[in-house]
């Protein structure tokens, strides 16, 4: 099979794994809380993470590493696994799961404002139309369709899950300038935010025995939310001509979760959440224009 085939391929598989997580989400929070949750899910990463780094035969590149580049992976790894799925998984457990996942989905655009004062760029006419018409969608799904009357389902919910973009953001903009191998320093963040988990999952809920299914829910998580799916991505990525012809398949995954949400959560899906999801994946594509 030629390189472009097999990097959509693999691009088709990580998009099709994304779509299962905000329903993974929201039946696994069921059985677990959102810490015993993320630090289980964490583990699962973790030890997939060392497993391709064990394979790959770069176990030599932890060695080389500095403190500097170990202080580097407890922040990073305080910010994602820790901070962005505590706060994202909190609010999959408030708000529906039609909601929350469009919600977080604002993170291209919520990245493009946060460049400006982090990394110095400038932003154009075209970025603050793409902006306006995403949080156009963010009302529409948050308020249900009703704009005028500016209620909004649950407000902390909704900041949960808008405020979650910001710190996947600020995650992805700090993890730009590491130069070390992806998957090293990802296993590295993991490590340091399974052991932050841990220690918040003892002050917040103790060290009870999970049930099977929150075990079962926690691992899928771990495997196709974050592990595997992000290798798939990521091997994607390499074997492509260019990104541009397997990046624009990430625009599926909202609308292939919402029609998974509707079968397997199972929840009604409403014309507001269609609506506002038509608003932002717009708004996304403009910017990136």
């Amino acid at each position: 099979m030629e390189k472009q085939k097999k990097a959509y391929l693999c691009a088709s598989l990580a998009v099709v794994f994304w779509s299962t997580s905000a329903s993974a989400f929201k039946i696994s929070l069921r059985y677990m809380d959102v810490f015993a949750l993320l630090f289980y899910a964490s583990v699962t990463s973790t030890v997939i993470f060392f497993v391709y780094i064990v394979l790959g035969r770069k176990l030599y590149l932890l060695k080389a590493l500095s403190k500097e580049d170990y202080l580097r992976s407890a922040l990073l790894g305080f910010l994602n696994p820790f901070l962005y799925y505590a706060v994202l998984f909190k609010a999959y457990s408030i708000l529906p799961a039609q909601e929350a996942q469009p919600l977080n989905f604002i993170w291209p655009i919520t990245l493009v404002l946060l460049s400006i004062p982090l990394l110095g760029q400038k932003i154009k006419p075209r970025d603050i139309l793409a902006t306006f018409i995403c949080f156009a969608g963010v009302l529409v799904i948050s308020t249900r369709g009703d704009i005028l009357g500016f209620r909004f389902t649950d407000p902390t919910g909704v900041s949960l899950a808008t405020g979650s973009s910001i710190i996947w953001a600020i995650f992805w903009i700090y993890n730009v300038k590491d130069k070390r191998d992806e998957v090293v320093g990802l296993f590295l963040n993991f490590v340091f935010g399974s052991a932050i988990t841990f220690m918040s999952m003892l002050l917040v809920s103790g060290t009870r025995i999970p049930s099977l299914n929150g075990l079962l829910g926690a691992a899928y998580i771990g495997s196709f939310e974050l592990g595997i799916t992000f290798l798939l991505w990521l091997k994607a990525l390499k074997l492509s001509k260019t990104t541009a012809h397997v990046t624009s398949l990430i625009y599926l995954v909202p609308f292939l979760s919402l029609l998974l949400i509707s079968f397997a959560v199972p929840e009604p899906i409403l014309a507001s959440t269609i609506t506002g999801l038509f608003f932002i994946v717009g708004g996304i594509l403009l910017q990136k224009l």
